[in-house]
């Protein structure tokens, strides 16, 4: 990076660079425009320029060929000519380090959370809820917190709806709330979930912040992507809910920053429009006070959609850099649309932003950076500079050998499925028979005993498992019955 610590997105009509100041990069962006107008080139360029700068990077590989990060690039024909149009690039052909992702664990490592750490209020969204089943689900999680019943995976919640039908006197006076029919919906739910294939993604081990913000060791920012290709298509409601969760945490472990030299993390979230799309009211509120608070904990977050209408407004509003390519406007309504995504740039008097918008070619694209005082620069057509590594996808070969050098190989690719409520609960049946086969006490000692066994079992047996339960519990460290960013609703978040 230069020593103003600037990084270059491309070049205006003058064939000046437009560049952007690397310590304003958590002011958020947007990276928009319609099919084949060369979005995925220009985040790829922005990964890179992160990389370098030493920060580190998250983003979904919705197409397959961001991987080609992984690989130095061959710039050729016309590609070669852009670079030698702009003798301010220092074009250096290089491999950038890529570590691979995938929920299924079939081409990356696998991606886990677990029920506990996505909490209720997302989890609700994710399975698609009524308000009365995700009261519900929330009367669930909260006995699960009592009980000291860890909620790693989807059977561990599973188990507990068959506990709670069994034993409603648990809820108290939650007891309206989890019906049978709220109980067999969110079964019937979950089983839905589990033929999408997205029980791969509750589990332990669980993924870990340090892991992404971890440098690579040359110093330069650790490139993570997930692949997304059939996640998108086959389950877009668990790759929308997975980014969200993923913002919580990081908006809820990360320390304040402040106005830093540097961001730690640029999150890419492409088909953005899926994080809003059927959002509930609640959940898309809290969404956008985290967009606008995560920044001073050193996160950037880019949107990648086809049009800025695919955004709300108060997230929009948020947005500093903004790369436009080319939109298509055929009817009434998408002219609309043109004319307030025109509007959403600072005017340049040497530039028609609303005819220019219909008029770029690929690799081209209208820029609204930032000035040194974060306000908005004016709009400039710019000509954005290739990226450094390939254009195009890696081969299988290529992508094995990623995974072959990955940091992170044994710590991730092997699940781990350690005591949790499914397991706790099959004891406490197993064990149940016992505790009536206690002799028989006084009048005063029955009374004391049923106070303990109501909940917890009598006897050798019963004390082992309480203690197994509490050190489970204490491991956890955390309460279980938090919506998203409990931390915006007071009361700070513990960590395992």
């Amino acid at each position: 990076m230069p020593e103003s610590q600037q990084f270059v997105i491309g070049a205006n009509l003058e064939g000046q660079p437009v560049t952007q100041d690397i310590r304003l990069a958590n002011r958020h962006g947007l990276v928009a425009g319609a099919t084949g107008t060369g979005k995925t080139v220009t985040l790829q360029r922005l990964a890179e320029a992160f990389s370098d700068a030493g920060i580190a990077v998250f983003a979904a590989d919705i197409k397959g060929d961001l991987c080609g990060l992984g690989a130095a690039g061959e710039p050729q024909g016309k590609i070669a000519e852009r670079i030698a149009g702009m003798p301010f690039l220092n074009h250096t052909p290089q491999a950038y380090p890529v570590t691979l992702w995938d929920i299924h664990g079939q081409s990356g490592h696998p991606l886990r959370t677990t029920l506990t750490e996505m909490g209720p209020l997302l989890l609700g969204s994710l399975l698609e809820l009524t308000d009365s089943q995700q009261s519900a689900l929330y009367a669930a999680f909260k006995v699960a917190d009592q009980e000291g019943l860890l909620l790693l995976d989807i059977k561990d919640l599973k188990a507990l709806l068959n506990h709670l039908r069994d034993n409603p006197q648990l809820l108290g006076e939650d007891s309206s709330l989890l019906t049978t029919g709220s109980s067999q919906a969110l079964q019937r739910r979950l089983a839905i979930l589990e033929q999408q294939g997205a029980e791969a993604l509750f589990g332990e081990p669980a993924l870990q912040l340090e892991d992404i913000l971890q440098p690579a060791r040359d110093g330069r920012g650790r490139i993570h992507l997930l692949d997304a290709s059939r996640l998108v298509h086959e389950a877009p409601k668990v790759y929308a809910t997975f980014l969200l969760w993923l913002l919580a945490e990081l908006f809820e472990q990360l320390p304040e920053r402040g106005d830093a030299d540097k961001p730690l993390l640029a999150l890419f979230f492409d088909e953005a429009h899926l994080l809003f799309a059927d959002t509930p009211k609640a959940l898309q509120e809290r969404l956008e006070q985290v967009v606008r608070l995560i920044r001073s904990k050193g996160v950037g977050v880019y949107f990648v959609t086809q049009s800025p209408g695919d955004l709300p407004d108060d997230v929009l509003a948020q947005l500093g850099l903004r790369i436009q390519h080319g939109l298509r406007a055929f009817t009434a309504k998408e002219q609309k649309s043109l004319r307030a995504v025109a509007d959403g740039f600072r005017p340049n008097p040497d530039i028609d932003t609303l005819a220019v918008l219909t008029e770029l070619g690929i690799g081209e694209a209208l820029v609204g950076t930032l000035q040194a005082k974060g306000t908005p620069a004016m709009v400039q057509r710019v000509l954005v500079a290739p990226p450094q590594s390939r254009i195009g996808p890696l081969s299988e070969g290529e992508r094995a050998s990623l995974m072959a050098q990955s940091p992170l190989v044994g710590r991730y690719d092997k699940p781990v499925d350690r005591e949790s409520a499914y397991e706790m609960l099959i004891a406490r049946k197993i064990a149940a028979p016992e505790a009536t086969e206690v002799p028989e006490k006084s009048a005063k000692e029955q009374d004391s005993f049923s106070d303990m066994a109501g909940e917890w079992l009598g006897g050798v047996a019963g004390q082992a498992m309480k203690s197994a339960v509490r050190q489970a519990a204490n491991q956890l460290g955390r309460q279980l019955v938090r919506g998203l960013m409990g931390s915006l609703l007071g009361g700070a978040k513990k960590r395992r």
